[in-house]
């Protein structure tokens, strides 16, 4: 499976990768996007539309996403902001009924190794 064409990064609809979010600025190089990098242990590829209940439930998992982080440049997260959050992260709280919404057209192709097109379809976030 092609992971770029002409060097731009591709999304799972197999389209260049759009922009997840600048404000907060997210991304493993933290340029917007949910671009793959082998350096990245988190896999931080999926680009997720964040509820107070994934908040929530990523904190408890050790993972506070809500705390600013000023150090890290980190603003906290609040309920409505796009984040790249970490694949198996996702997929855990995909099994306990508490992944957050997906935004297809800015989630890295790589996704789909780990989880189909229609399951992600199943949490597809609609922008309006």
């Amino acid at each position: 499976m092609d992971k770029q064409i002409n060097n731009e990064h591709l999304n799972v609809l197999g389209q260049k990768l759009e922009v997840c979010s600048c404000n907060p600025l997210t991304g493993w190089f933290r340029d917007g996007f949910c671009k793959y990098d082998l350096n990245d242990g988190g896999n931080h590829s999926i680009c997720c539309v964040m509820d107070d209940n994934f908040l929530k439930y990523s904190k408890s998992q050790g993972n506070d996403l809500i705390t600013p982080m000023p150090a890290y440049s980190f603003p906290g997260l609040k309920e409505g902001d796009h984040w790249c959050i970490c694949l198996d992260r996702w997929r855990q709280a995909l099994l306990d009924g508490l992944a957050p919404m997906v935004i297809l057209e800015s989630t890295n192709i790589i996704v789909l190794e780990f989880v189909s097109l229609e399951k992600l379809k199943e949490y597809q976030f609609n922008k309006k």
